[in-house]
């Protein structure tokens, strides 16, 4: 376990090799983990944790798309696969990884099959933060923990088969068995995270709710969009204008901040984009940090939270988001960016080989040398009557 103090706060963060396989099968070997929902968080982490030896059944709607998936995946109906009350009932621990209007959904399904000294498990904050709006109050008899990665499900699966791990916050909102903590902490581990840092429900929630409408994906989509559309407009080609924009940033830029810091990456950059990015950086803070403030307020006061549950429990729903990421997609960006893709060297179909024929031999070929064969072998006894005529003399 490390210890960081930056800017007058210290944070202790857990490390994978804190939990030693040993200690993870002693911590939630008698576990049996019942995954609820099975979208990207839910397949992701139930993959990892079966990996790492646990216990884990899956929780779904019976019949519907989850359910089928599941069982394409491997998971047995009546075995590892059970309608969500069951799951529910079954579970020591309950992951609720339905989305955030479905977690406000299904919470009386949940609450109502939970078992005394059950851990109720999050992934995000959302739910216990915001229980005025969505009724997710847990009752007083189980531990309610928190174990939120920082990525996509299907990042956490991928950087766990490579050997890696994902960053992940974590959380204990209440302690009911006196093992939450530990419980908590095993958890994490087990789903594939490589370290783990300590926060709220609360604030992990205000965090993410801002990170994501902010540079994780909605500001740094719309700095894109800005800066591509004014390259366009001054005569640009749209494979120039994306070059610059984004196929520079993710395969050439971000990979070096990544690997050690954003002055590296400067470091690493031509004198002449250094001064540039040390010019404007400054001005792009000023034009922004208003609206990240204002972001945030929205996220504190429920606005983001009442609008997410507004629209995403309507029931054209799906109909009505695949609409709006087809405009996305659709889109001369995002078009020149199929196309841009498909020329790195790594996405370019090699050429096939093409197989040699043996040359067959000609058939007079084959005929001449039987001919010639027979000839030698009517050949070789003559010089051998010509031999024993000479031994005679």
């Amino acid at each position: 376990m490390k210890t960081l103090s930056i800017g007058g706060v210290k944070e202790k963060i857990v490390e994978r090799t804190d939990f030693p396989p040993a200690k993870l099968r002693k911590i939630l070997g008698k576990e049996t983990v019942a995954v609820i929902g099975y979208g990207v968080q839910g397949r992701g982490q139930s993959h990892n944790m079966r990996d790492n030896g646990v216990k884990v059944i899956v929780g779904v709607r019976k019949n519907g798309p989850s359910w089928k998936l599941a069982k394409k995946d491997g998971l047995k109906p009546g075995k590892t696969l059970f309608d969500i009350p069951e799951a529910v009932r079954r579970g020591t621990v309950v992951q609720y990884l339905l989305s955030d209007a479905g977690q406000k959904d299904q919470w009386p399904v949940i609450r109502d099959n939970l078992q005394e000294g059950s851990a109720l498990y999050f992934s995000h904050g959302f739910s216990v933060t915001y229980s005025d709006i969505t009724g997710v109050i847990a009752p007083d008899n189980v531990d309610v923990i928190l174990v939120a990665p920082k990525g996509s499900g299907t990042t956490v699966r991928r950087l766990f088969l490579e050997g890696r791990g994902i960053n992940s916050s974590f959380a204990i909102d209440q302690d009911f068995t006196g093992r939450a903590r530990e419980r908590c902490i095993a958890l994490g581990i087990a789903i594939g995270s490589g370290f783990l840092f300590e926060t709220t429900f609360k604030k992990e929630v205000y965090s993410d709710l801002t990170g994501e409408r902010g540079v994780l994906m909605g500001a740094i989509y719309g700095l894109w969009l800005a800066q591509y559309e004014v390259l366009r407009e001054k005569g640009h080609s749209p494979s120039e204008a994306f070059n610059e924009t984004v196929e520079e940033a993710t395969q050439s830029l971000y990979p070096l901040i990544a690997e050690n810091g954003m002055d590296w990456m400067y470091a690493n950059c031509s004198t002449t984009a250094q001064r540039g990015a040390l010019d404007w950086y400054k001005r792009f803070k000023k034009c922004s940090k208003p609206v990240f403030k204002q972001l945030y307020g929205k996220v504190a006061d429920g606005s983001e939270t009442r609008r997410v549950l507004r629209v995403n429990s309507k029931e054209d729903y799906r109909e009505s988001l695949e609409a709006e990421l087809k405009e996305v997609r659709e889109s001369e960006m995002w078009r020149i960016g199929k196309e841009v893709r498909k020329l790195r060297p790594e996405n370019q179909s090699k050429p096939k080989a093409k197989k040699k024929k043996a040359k067959k031999k000609p058939a007079k070929k084959k005929a001449a040398k039987k001919t010639s064969a027979k000839a030698s072998a009517k050949k070789k006894p003559a010089k051998k009557k010509a031999a024993k005529k000479r031994s005679r003399k």
